[in-house]
């Protein structure tokens, strides 16, 4: 056999490789992650500075029992893509990184549903994990825990990719 067969045969299966090395890149949706500091007391401090949620997410608030206080205050959003193989991190106080939500698919998604484990990180120490199943157009909404004279809420929401992988082959 000559040289430049046999260099042809052993280079041939690396050509194919990086096509199957960027398979947990896929986007499968985009996470939007929005913190709100919620209080039965006016915001105070440095809360004050940020903008009160609107009007329409406080009334959803508003309904679930565990969730009704008088003030909603939105702290920050953030939007990332959602990978099927890799961690994602929301940082929606940017540049600060006192809140972290670390998100990653558990499994291939269907059409109606997304699972995901979520984490919440305060001041760089976990203080939440949880399993979570997100449809486009439902959003999560997490209790956390107390912070700055009140309680922060996540507000965990999914919009699907334009085209969303769900039935590649593995």
């Amino acid at each position: 056999m000559s040289k430049r067969r046999l260099l042809m045969l052993l280079l041939c299966p690396w050509l194919s490789l990086p096509v199957h090395a960027e398979r947990g890149k896929d986007i499968l949706g985009t996470v939007t992650v929005t913190v709100v500091h919620a209080s039965n007391e006016a915001a105070t401090g440095a809360v004050a500075k940020f903008k009160k949620l609107d009007q329409k997410m406080s009334e959803r608030l508003s309904k679930d029992e565990h969730l009704k206080f008088a003030h909603y205050t939105q702290l920050g959003v953030d939007d990332k893509p959602l990978y099927r193989s890799y961690e994602n991190w929301a940082q929606p106080l940017s540049p600060s990184d006192e809140i972290l939500v670390r998100f990653e698919a558990q499994a291939r998604p269907s059409k109606e549903v997304t699972r995901l484990d979520v984490e919440l990180w305060l001041s760089k120490k976990k203080v939440l994990k949880s399993g979570a199943a997100l449809s486009a157009g439902a959003p999560l909404f997490v209790l956390g825990p107390e912070w700055r004279n009140g309680k922060l809420i996540l507000i965990i929401s999914l919009a699907p990719f334009k085209t969303p992988v769900f039935n590649t082959s593995p």
